[in-house]
């Protein structure tokens, strides 16, 4: 008896010794975990300017006036600036039904999707299973006689490599980058599809002035056919004078056709970033004038052309915080840094802690008892000895994979700046060209005024007449033309800038 004490002591002594050994040895590789090899990111240097060029250009006093830095910041829903409740409802819509934007978002749960499995490996595998067996054993020399026997099986297994060189969190921090990256371009898309839907609307109600000029200028035109007909009926003027008007006349008519023609294309392209088809969707002429000065087709938006509003540019180093895509190139060029890192690591050699136990037997009713128990743990260390060149073309793809993101990411920056510069110059230029084309139409409604009544008169022929209205109806459509490139340019200013979007608010993704 005592002789079977001592032993089990010696036994719970030698078990308690295993346990503090192994309990070390495990605290001794979680301390070693925090080593992480591979290079830490740091965001590599991109051109930028003290200032904008054709901000500090614009020293005429003339053309678009560019708000003052202290002035407030560009709102989230920016599109707000030019009070037109249909545009607000219409760009509200894109969030909810667009669905490249919800296909986007899709992609971003996907990222983070991938994040959460990353995280995954920085934590033990465990798993449970069971089985039993029932069958036949034969015996004897001869095989004449056989006997059934059944074996039961019950176990847990846990198996943990500890991220020693940093390979598992080097992932985690590819994946949260990447995941960063989608959210970004998940803004992005939403941006510009704002952006687009924005200058769409805006193209289609200067459609609608156009419609509105043609239906004028053609109820005009056929007032001249009349006259031209009436006096060639008296024997005044030849049927050349006729066949000139009724061309005018006509050729009119197929602009005014042209028009419509791209005014329900452009309701349909809307009606498809609002997520609806195009049979579902319509939308009304804006209530449309006449001045009576000039004799120009007034509305809402060549209001608002007149009178747009500043726009607080600030200063170019702002804009690297400020635009979603140049975000997203820059968490990218982070994920691919990580990524070396991963490479790296693979050099190193993988260390892998199992552990099992459970309970084996024939008699199942009894087989959680402690004499048909069994445990087994034990490290295993793996080093790969050759592998062709297999990690070192790994590495060699992440370093370069690196070096074209931040090629990527530079080039980003530089569109952007030249997206901001190239908005700037076309505002301060558009308007003073506007205003010279606005004068340009003037002189050519005098010209046409002033040939008509020379038409009437017997001084000029009708083809006189037909060139000046030609002229006039040219200037107008370059005027409205202006109209739609001033709106545009406004809106791409506003979205080159940002749209009010902040890096923060991926910050924390």
């Amino acid at each position: 008896m005592e002789l079977e004490k001592e032993m089990s002591n010696m036994k719970s002594s030698l078990n308690l010794g295993m346990t503090q050994k192994l309990i070390a040895s495990l605290s001794l590789f979680i301390l070693i975990t925090g080593c992480m090899v591979g290079p830490d990111y740091t965001k590599p240097e991109s051109q930028s300017a003290p200032s904008y060029k054709e901000v500090d250009g614009n020293t005429s006093g003339d053309g678009w006036k560019i708000a003052e830095p202290n002035e407030q910041g560009l709102r989230a829903k920016w599109w707000e600036i030019y009070k037109d409740p249909t545009l607000n409802e219409l760009i509200n819509k894109v969030d909810i039904d667009n669905q490249n934007i919800i296909a986007a978002e899709a992609q971003y749960r996907q990222a983070t999707a991938l994040l959460t499995q990353a995280r995954a490996a920085l934590f033990p595998t465990l798993t449970a299973n069971g089985s039993g067996t029932r069958g036949t054993v034969n015996g004897g020399n001869n095989g004449n006689f056989s006997s059934v026997e059944q074996t039961s099986n019950a176990n847990l297994g846990a198996s943990w490599v500890p991220d020693i060189w940093g390979q598992a969190r080097r992932n985690i921090e590819s994946s949260g980058a990447n995941a960063q990256a989608t959210a970004a371009q998940l803004d992005a898309l939403r941006l510009s599809t704002q952006a687009t839907l924005a200058q769409t609307y805006f193209q289609l109600r200067i459609a609608d002035m156009q419609i509105k000029m043609y239906d004028t200028t053609i109820k005009t035109y056929e007032k001249s056919l009349q006259i031209t007909q009436n006096q060639y009926n008296a024997g005044i003027v030849t049927q050349l004078d006729v066949a000139q008007a009724s061309t005018l006349l006509e050729s009119t008519v197929a602009l005014a056709i042209d028009v419509s023609l791209s005014r329900a294309q452009l309701e349909h392209a809307i009606a498809v970033l609002v997520g609806q088809t195009p049979s579902t969707f319509t939308l009304k002429a804006q209530e449309l004038s006449i001045d009576p000065k000039t004799g120009l087709v007034v509305s809402p938006v060549s209001k608002l052309v007149a009178e747009l509003p500043d726009v607080p540019v600030g200063i170019p180093s702002t804009l690297l915080e400020r635009r979603p895509d140049i975000a997203a190139a820059e968490r990218q060029m982070a994920a691919a840094n990580a990524k070396i890192g991963v490479a790296v690591a693979a050099f190193y050699p993988t260390l892998t802690i199992s552990a099992a136990g459970g309970y084996q037997g024939m008699d199942l009713p009894n087989l959680l008892s402690m004499p048909l128990r069994y445990w087994s743990i034990g490290p295993a260390l793996a080093q790969p000895l050759f592998d062709g060149g297999l990690r070192i073309g790994a590495y060699k793809q992440a370093g370069a994979v690196y070096d074209q993101n931040v090629a990527l990411y530079r080039q980003t920056v530089l569109a952007a700046f030249q997206n901001v510069e190239d908005n700037l110059v076309a505002l301060r230029m558009l308007q003073s060209e506007s205003k010279s084309q606005a004068s340009a139409v003037k002189h050519a409604q005098d010209a046409v005024r002033i040939s008509t009544n020379q038409y009437k008169s017997g001084i000029i022929t009708y083809l006189d007449v037909a060139t000046s209205q030609a002229a006039e109806l040219s200037n107008e459509r370059i005027l409205m033309s202006l109209l739609n490139r001033q709106i545009a340019a406004h809106v791409g200013l506003i979205t080159s800038l940002g749209g009010g979007w902040d890096v923060k608010q991926i910050a924390d993704k």
